[in-house]
């Protein structure tokens, strides 16, 4: 019998031929690209879906929320349901339940169906995301090692940053719900070649029966509830709302007993031995960072081209498909790079190139479109990935068997932590922060009065050749005038923020000399 076709009980997976194992990786990666493309994939089209199910604009949130929630809940737990159901049968279930829940989302008839199938779709999907980290760390040796923290690190971030662009398309050209059903075929794809040829371990059914609930639901409510105040908080005024208030309590008062069930359960569903290892802790800080910078960023450029420039779905999702080519070719050069250069050199590299890439957009004006977007997105594209793959070859190769796996889980974990966060963080900034340069401009305006009536007065002079109503002229002039300012208020807390999130990718270079050679 061909060495290809031994099964998993005769021969190690660190054994098998290299085509194999390809193979078995170029399809986990496949379906871990499906689940983190369906983050963003909406981003662009929420307008659309909005529309379509006649829902409120606090309601359409909730197509990203109970996604992200329900997927933080999973990567976690995806390390224990893998040694009790196998990588095989985990994964295939997980791509089967994911594109059910696809066509699900296709099919949504009101805002309450959407949510419900986004919530499992995100459920099913994050099982994906660890797994496929865990093998391929499991699965090869050697140089063939350090392609995996390389090509993994550009699905993360390629998926999300091409998700608006997807989703942008296939609205223009077909219909938002085209987003959902384009997952059908890939997914049975994924879902029969995981039956087929992902034989890499075996199931325990026992720890079935010895799941520990209360460290489940107790992890459940904490990650939860904190993604709910994170989501919400912008949109509620934080803690002034009883509803925050109320989650942010439950979310603290189930961590704690999510850590005292870690340190104390039997059978716990997450491990956090993982933590012991002081390089394994900092390159999961890294990761937080990152991935605040990149969800936080890949976030504010659509709502800047959607609110300042007035960008359709598919010019937004055109103008941030650049950071992909970026991406592509640090892929290589980080590939290269890993086992020849210092991890510490490299991730200091990609910290500062990400901090430059933000820096070169806190010049922003109301006229910036896709080609002045350009360069820093390249720039950013360019650099991320140096970040990306020395912080997961840090976190994931000190660790095998069953710790490589919940290794795996908490450094996604916080990946999506740290999105999470930054999006929220910077929706908080960019309320705040426009109002605050709103206020100056009333400030400046009222020191300036005079100058400020001439040009409503020159306004409504031009507007007066279109209507000869005078005091209607003057209102339109006045209009105008008024949203000139909000955007300029907009605009300026725009280049706020991303100033500030340079200076904590600098800031970050702190942790470097704190990391092991």
């Amino acid at each position: 019998m061909s060495a290809t076709l031994t099964p998993a009980a005769t021969l190690s997976p660190a054994d098998y031929p290299t085509s194999r194992k390809f193979l078995i990786f170029s399809i986990m990666a496949f379906g871990m690209f499906l689940a983190l493309i369906d983050i963003q994939i909406v981003a662009a089209s929420l307008n659309d879906v909005q529309a379509g199910l006649s829902a409120g604009p606090d309601e359409i949130s909730w197509v990203q929320t109970s996604y992200l929630i329900a997927e933080l809940v999973m990567i976690p737990f995806s390390a224990f349901l893998t040694q009790a159901l196998s990588t095989r049968w985990l994964f295939s279930a997980s791509a089967a339940l994911f594109t059910l829940s696809s066509i699900g989302c296709g099919l949504s008839w009101n805002i309450e169906s959407m949510i419900f199938f986004r919530a499992l779709q995100g459920f099913t999907g994050g099982a994906m995301v660890p797994t496929v980290f865990a093998t391929g760390f499991a699965m090869f040796q050697g140089k063939q090692q350090a392609l995996i923290p390389a090509i993994l690190g550009m699905v993360s971030v390629l998926a999300p940053t091409l998700g608006p662009t997807v989703g942008g398309v296939v609205t223009q050209l077909l219909d938002w719900r085209w987003i959902f059903f384009i997952n059908i075929l890939p997914g049975i794809l994924v879902a029969t070649g995981a039956v087929l040829f992902i034989h890499v371990d075996k199931a325990d059914f026992s720890m079935l029966r010895r799941i520990d609930w209360v460290h489940l639901l107790s992890m459940a409510i904490a990650l939860g509830c904190l993604e709910y105040v994170l989501e919400e908080g912008p949109r509620k005024n934080w803690f002034s709302d009883p509803q925050i208030q109320i989650s942010a309590w439950f979310s603290l008062v189930a961590f704690v007993l999510f850590l005292e069930r870690s340190f104390y359960s039997k059978n716990p569903i997450v491990r956090l031995t993982p933590f012991r290892d002081p390089t394994f802790t900092f390159a999961c800080l890294f990761n937080l960072v990152v991935g605040f910078g990149l969800y936080a960023s890949t976030y504010l450029t659509p709502v800047f081209l959607g609110r300042i420039r007035d960008f359709n779905s598919l010019e937004i999702g055109t103008t941030v498909f650049v950071v992909g080519v970026g991406q592509f070719f640090s892929t290589l050069i980080a590939a290269r790079l890993i086992n020849r250069v210092d991890r510490r050199l490299l991730i200091a590299v990609g910290l500062s190139g990400f901090a430059l890439s933000l820096w070169l957009t806190t010049t922003v004006t109301t006229f910036w479109g896709s080609e002045q977007f350009f360069w820093p997105q390249v720039v950013r594209g360019l650099f991320i990935m140096l970040c990306i793959v020395p912080s997961v070859n840090m976190a994931l190769t000190a660790f095998q068997g069953p710790e490589l796996r919940y290794a795996s889980g908490l450094f996604n974990l916080m990946r999506n932590l740290g999105g999470a966060i930054g999006i929220a963080t910077v929706n908080t900034w960019l309320q705040d922060w426009t109002r605050v340069h709103a206020t100056r401009f009333g400030e400046s305006l009222g020191q300036y009065g005079d100058t400020a009536q001439e040009v409503i007065g020159s306004l409504a002079q031009r507007i007066g050749h279109l209507t000869p109503d005078t005091a209607q002229a003057l209102l339109m002039a006045k209009g105008l005038f008024g949203a000139q300012v909000a955007a300029q208020s907009l605009t300026l807390a725009f280049n706020d923020i991303f100033q500030v999130m340079a200076w904590m990718f600098l800031a970050a270079l702190i942790m470097v000399p704190f990391c092991r050679k």
